[in-house]
């Protein structure tokens, strides 16, 4: 059974960095033809992919984030981190982390396995 929890703070200031980590368990993160996603939903709003890092370690950014985004992994503990820096109240969201076949993750099926998700609120 492959289980995916994310990880990180509930609330972070604006112009704050906000980390958040996706600890994985029943697969390996280095297993191939996986893509290890974040997705975040605004209130109110549909999924928004953010980027992905593959089972090889490539990575992928959506146009609009790249500049604000990094997603790297630990091999050793099986688990992948999300990096945003400069957060704005816009940056409220519940975010996801996802394995897929395909990137970008814009829908719920084309992502076999998600997490629960994880409330992050931007604000002073």
């Amino acid at each position: 059974q492959v289980q995916l929890q994310e990880s990180g703070p509930g609330l972070v200031k604006p112009s704050q960095t906000l980390f958040l980590t996706c600890i994985v368990s029943g697969a390996s993160i280095t297993t191939e033809p996986y893509y290890w996603s974040w997705i975040r939903q605004p209130p109110g709003k549909g999924l928004e992919w953010m980027g992905s890092i593959s089972y090889s370690g490539s990575t992928y950014y959506s146009p609009p984030l790249k500049s604000r985004t990094s997603i790297s992994r630990d091999t050793s503990k099986n688990q992948f981190t999300l990096r945003l820096t400069s957060v704005t109240p816009e940056d409220t969201a519940v975010y996801y982390c996802a394995r897929s076949r395909s990137v970008p993750v814009t829908t719920r099926p084309m992502g076999d396995y998600w997490g629960q998700g994880t409330q992050v609120t931007v604000s002073s």
